[in-house]
């Protein structure tokens, strides 16, 4: 007699991920371990002290990051330099330049790519990927250096809760991202870490591109409304409350929604594109990089979006926010005694919009354009953050190639 077997779909679902977890381990296992008999045997020199077969490993979790690392990139090819560039993006623009001492390999996503992290052996690896040793990213035996590069201009803290906290060393795009790191280091009991303030490197790659931005031949006076994506940005909360009288100003009205919003929110989106079709001085702007839309805009609206201080420090221009609440208990931040730092400087830096104002706005933002305090606060901001101003990509290089030369 046969007895059938029956297992529900939850737990079928995650007996594949168990038994696909082993597979994938397995292959990287063997594979690691025919590659390091494989230097040994050729005397290679990619294999570095007979330990590691990498100098320098780069991982990018996704295109976004691009021009994050592609002055880093630039300074290894410059200075002839091998480095392994690993990514997780079919499309990464990466696959659109020819280099000669950059070697790459695609990684696939997820559990995938953890598991090849896993057992990937390096001098040094460099990532803006955080939790290592807190969930599925884990440290490699074989990887003597993990370094994490903060990919905003704004607090070290907005991560979730100890995903720095493992990391060798964090570079640092201002002084002032130090001052928390180091606070949580002595409240956790965890070692210190090195942290290096290096600038930012995807503001220096978008202030060359900005340049060639061809320029508009009389252009209106435009708002960009550029929110964040959820039940607390923007567009969710306040919608054609705010659109409305945005609409009946007169001015040219870009909204570029957060790139999660296509994902999460897509009903959001089509609502307010069919309820605004017909007002020729509204336009939607999906295009994946930011800058186009803020080298157009006049003044930026936004909520609690990071993308703020890009354009304060970019083009030194005003910034009007909206609901500035942030629930930090499944932050880093929320270990703090203190305000975060961006929290603090907006207040100083840009102009808090309330609802009861939003009949306003049109005289919100006349007195925000020309405001020299304003001005004043912006360059200050941008001082404290983003340091080493069109000199990250060498200062990183020089520093993922002193760890080296000091082990």
């Amino acid at each position: 007699m046969i007895i059938p077997l029956y297992i529900d779909p939850g737990t079928g679902g995650a007996l594949f991920s168990i038994i696909i977890g082993i597979i994938a381990t397995l292959y990287f296992v063997s594979r690691a371990f025919l590659i390091k008999i494989k230097s040994f045997f050729s005397g290679s020199r990619a294999s570095i002290k007979n330990k590691y077969i990498w100098n320098y490993v780069i991982y990018n979790e996704g295109k976004q990051y691009w021009d994050l690392f592609k002055p880093v990139l630039e300074e290894f090819e410059h200075n002839q330099t091998e480095l392994l560039y690993l990514t997780s993006a079919l499309d990464d623009p990466f696959f659109d330049f020819n280099w000669k001492y950059i070697k790459h390999e695609y990684i696939g996503e997820g559990n995938k790519a953890f598991t090849y992290l896993n057992f990937i052996s390096a001098q040094v690896v460099l990532m803006t990927t955080p939790g290592l040793n807190v969930y599925q990213l884990k440290r490699s035996k074989t990887v003597n250096h993990y370094s994490h590069i903060l990919h905003a201009v704004t607090d070290a803290m907005r991560y979730r809760l100890f995903g720095i906290d493992y990391f060798d060393s964090v570079i640092l795009t201002g002084d002032y991202q130090a001052n928390d790191i180091r606070f949580i280091e002595k409240l956790r009991g965890l070692p210190e870490k090195t942290l290096f303030t290096a600038g930012c490197t995807y503001l220096d790659e978008y202030v060359l591109k900005i340049k060639n931005i061809p320029k508009e031949d009389n252009p209106p006076f435009t708002v960009l409304v550029s929110p964040s994506w959820g039940a607390s940005a923007l567009l969710s909360l306040y919608g054609e409350k705010l659109l409305d009288p945005l609409k009946s100003s007169g001015f040219r009205i870009i909204i570029r929604p957060h790139p999660q919003s296509n994902n999460s929110e897509k009903h959001l989106l089509e609502k307010f594109q069919t309820l605004y079709k017909d007002n020729k001085n509204i336009e939607w702007d999906f295009n994946r990089e930011n800058i186009y839309s803020m080298n157009k805009a006049d003044i930026m609206i936004s909520d609690f979006s990071g993308i703020m201080f890009d354009y304060m420090f970019l083009f030194n221009k005003p910034v009007i926010y909206i609901n500035q609440d942030f629930d930090s208990r499944p932050y880093d931040a929320s270990d703090l005694d203190h305000e975060l730092w961006q929290f603090n400087i907006i207040k100083k830096s840009g102009i808090e919009l309330v609802e009861c104002d939003f009949i306003n706005i049109i005289d919100i933002i006349k007195n925000a354009v020309g405001n020299q305090s304003l001005t004043d606060a912006r360059k200050t901001a941008s001082e404290s953050a983003w340091q080493h101003k069109n000199e990250a990509g060498k200062r990183i290089f020089n520093f993922m190639t002193g760890l080296l030369n000091a082990s």
